[in-house]
């Protein structure tokens, strides 16, 4: 099993899970490399400026942050002030509750 079927089916049952991030779009908050815990969410509880582990469109996962909220929808944009789009609630699947300093 791949690492991202472990992640997605950790998430699924309801467990958190440390990863360790890779691309540099949101640096500034999330370093590369840096270790994150993602924690399963509610889509109705996350907030703008909640940093989300979402589904995208192209069947990939990202790790951005959420800069607005519209009925339902979720804009989701880097930290370096790129706009990705919008992404339905269902697609929100975690929330980064910690960022693990570096060392």
């Amino acid at each position: 099993m791949s690492k991202l079927a472990v992640l997605l089916d950790e998430l699924k049952q309801g467990h958190s899970v440390r990863v360790q991030l890779g691309g540099g779009s949101m640096r500034g908050r999330i370093e590369i490399d840096q270790v994150v815990t993602l924690t399963p969410i509610d889509a109705s509880n996350v907030q703008i400026n909640d940093v989300v582990f979402v589904r995208w469109h192209n069947g990939n996962f990202i790790t951005h942050l959420v800069t607005d909220i519209q009925d339902g929808k979720y804009l989701i944009a880097n930290n370096l002030g790129k706009i990705n789009g919008w992404v339905d609630g269902s697609d929100i699947l975690a929330v980064v509750t910690e960022i693990e300093p570096l060392s």
